[in-house]
């Protein structure tokens, strides 16, 4: 039996141990890289599962194990793990949905030149979001924030052979760059504030949840300064969580290989932005401003992206701005002050977006398209995974009894509670997200065979269409998670985050009613309009005016920031150049020169060989000579 308290190193270090044996011993063996990495996530998995159980039966959570990092006057950083509920739910579903992944990835990605390098990155991807999970404290937590944006940007850019592929990477790495600006302040911040009563500083969390609030009710802390130091954090949640205005990196995300879409979209990276804010918690849950602020960007978030993934024909690029939408929805909560309704869909929502894009991934690799109007009857050539993938969608519909009715219920159980506002908002994305994924749906699973045009997937192309499932390796991890998609909303999750703290709140019938109804109302004027036979073209580009043209160059935020960004640089260069010209050449370089050219002229007065010149020097050096004498007497 291993001892539980070693079990976070093993969980920690065995994707790390695998993507290290894979750069040193498998780059030319792609069986064995994708052996070690499979191990190594199975590994972490059996160590979550060994965990849970371990705290199931003996209790003691929290628990938490330190040991002394960075030591230097006055700053004090320890390397620790945090076990509680909300890292065990986490640790479960990055390990559990990362595990089906993996295996499908192991069939996805057969045959690609580079298939060791993607399994040593997608190992070092899972360590990354791991070490996240476990961090007890704000540096230790950004270290492994950095890093998962280090694997994010390998994995994006996994082809980088593709300038697409290339500058999606960068885009994702730099945009996440400015939002992470701010969360580092807002660490710092933290930190000042934890030592506003004369103590020690930390960047503990659990050191830091004891006593911010109680500074506050002391008054030693404003609320203002609580105020500043949620909002700089979530600056953080902005980039990682893609919140408006900085979602702009998500979508082009897709560039990189299906599986790691995925493990990106469901389970990962987007997830640790809603986890970051759920394990601070305690900087917001008393400072209504700040709640303010971020439910109000998760409720535009979710609607804007909603809205945009009506207009895509990109079958990944609609997966992906439901993505957004749902982690709109996810703010929404935590800004309405449930961290654990937050968790609950953020768990949910890594079931079934995960088999949405697996199932997604799976139709690629067949038939070598991600055009949605070059898909149709799949329910004949790849039933498997037609089924599971309407799966996915009735439970990204938020429809009984899938598993996304009942968290997205929570959520707009609590914008009915407290903001009439925030709740039509929500109730508006649910119905848009039932259209956008019927039209997905009817044109892309239940619609007629269509023609490829442009085959660019991993197989087929040139317009031929192959019967048949994808391997077996691949379906598996789709029947899982379609179960999981399904069955979700009845294995207690929110039970577990709240433990013996609380309960979870009873279902509201009306809310319920009335978010079952707007997402039927989607469906059927989906049905309507995408259902029928013979249809060949979106008859959304047929809509009036210039609203579709705005959706669908996505509000025009990517020219917006390509401006800003181009005239800063500008302008920076017109100042770097005026200073160049100015004052390094003119006054530098040139003026160093012309003030040796005098002087040099100057010096040539003395040595003309003319006698009166002479004479001249010597009578003015004279009356010199004698007012200092004169004058000193």
């Amino acid at each position: 039996m291993v001892d539980p308290r070693l079990l976070p190193w093993i969980v920690l270090f065995a994707p790390f141990l695998a993507s290290v044996l894979i750069c040193l011993f498998s780059m030319k063996s792609p069986r064995l890289a994708s052996g070690l990495a499979v191990a190594g996530i199975l590994v972490s998995l059996a160590g979550s599962a060994a965990l849970f159980l371990h705290h199931s039966a003996h209790g003691g959570l929290p628990a938490e194990r330190s040991f002394p990092w960075i030591e230097i006057a006055g700053l004090s950083v320890d390397f620790g793990f945090l076990i509680d509920r909300l890292s065990l739910l986490m640790l479960l579903v990055v390990t559990g949905v990362g595990s089906c992944i993996f295996f499908y990835s192991v069939g996805y990605m057969k045959g690609d030149s580079s298939f060791p390098r993607y399994f040593a990155s997608l190992s070092f991807f899972a360590f990354s979001m791991l070490g996240i999970v476990l961090a007890n404290n704000f540096v230790m937590l950004f270290v492994f924030w950095e890093l998962v944006a280090v694997s994010s940007y390998l994995l994006i850019g996994f082809w980088f052979e593709k300038p697409s592929a290339a500058d999606a990477g960068n885009k994702a790495f730099i945009v996440n760059r400015v939002a992470d600006f701010g969360f580092v302040l807002g660490i710092f911040y933290v930190w000042t504030l934890s030592g506003a009563d004369g103590g020690a500083r930390s960047f503990g969390f659990t050191h830091l949840e004891s006593i911010l609030p109680e500074f506050l009710a002391k008054g030693i802390l404003a609320p203002t300064a609580l105020v500043i130091a949620s909002l700089l954090v979530f600056c953080g949640v902005i980039g990682k969580s893609a919140q408006f205005p900085l979602y702009i990196w998500l979508p082009d995300a897709m560039e990189g290989p299906t599986p790691v879409s995925a493990l990106i979209h469901a389970a990962t990276m987007v997830a640790a932005g809603v986890y970051l804010m759920s394990r601070c918690f305690f900087l917001v849950s008393g400072v209504p401003q700040a709640l303010g602020w971020i439910a109000a960007t998760g409720a535009l978030t979710a609607l804007l992206a909603a809205i945009l993934a009506v207009a895509q024909n990109d079958i990944k690029k609609i997966l992906a701005y439901s993505t957004i939408s749902q982690l709109g929805y996810m703010v929404l909560a935590l800004g309405l002050g449930s961290s654990t309704v937050a968790m609950y869909h953020l768990t949910t929502h890594a079931f079934f977006k995960a088999l949405l894009f697996l199932g997604a991934g799976a139709v690629i690799h067949r038939l070598g398209t991600q055009d949605i109007w070059e898909m149709g009857a799949l329910l004949k050539r790849m039933p498997v995974t037609a089924v599971t993938f309407l799966v996915g969608t009735l439970a990204l519909c938020g429809l009984p009894p899938f598993s996304g009715f009942f968290s997205k219920d929570e959520i707009l159980t609590l914008a009915h509670e407290h903001n009439r506002t925030l709740y039509v908002t929500a109730l508006f994305t649910a119905f848009l997200t039932a259209f956008y994924m019927g039209r997905a749906s009817w044109i892309a699973v239940l619609g007629p065979e269509r023609k490829i045009k442009h085959a660019h997937g991993p197989s087929h192309g040139h317009g031929d269409r192959p019967r048949g499932e994808a391997p077996l390796v691949m379906l598996a991890p789709l029947v899982l998670l379609a179960c999981l998609a399904a069955a979700g909303g009845f294995i207690g999750i929110p039970e577990f985050i709240l433990g013996g703290h609380g309960h979870a709140a009873p279902l509201n019938l009306p809310v319920a009613v009335t978010s079952t109804v707007a997402a039927l109302l989607g469906i059927a004027a989906a049905t309507a309009l995408f259902g029928k036979k013979g249809l060949s073209a979106d008859p959304l580009a047929r809509a009036p005016g210039k609203a579709y043209a705005f959706i669908v160059n996505k509000y025009y935020l990517d020219d917006l920031f390509s401006a800003i960004a181009g005239f800063f640089q500008n302008a920076l260069a017109k100042i770097l150049f005026w200073f160049d010209w100015n004052i390094l050449i003119q006054k530098g370089v040139n003026g160093a020169a012309g003030a040796t050219s005098r002087a040099a002229s100057l010096m040539r007065r003395a040595q003309t060989g003319r006698v009166q010149d002479y004479a001249t020097t010597f009578g003015f050096g004279f009356v010199v000579l004698a007012y200092f004498m004169l004058s000193k007497g």
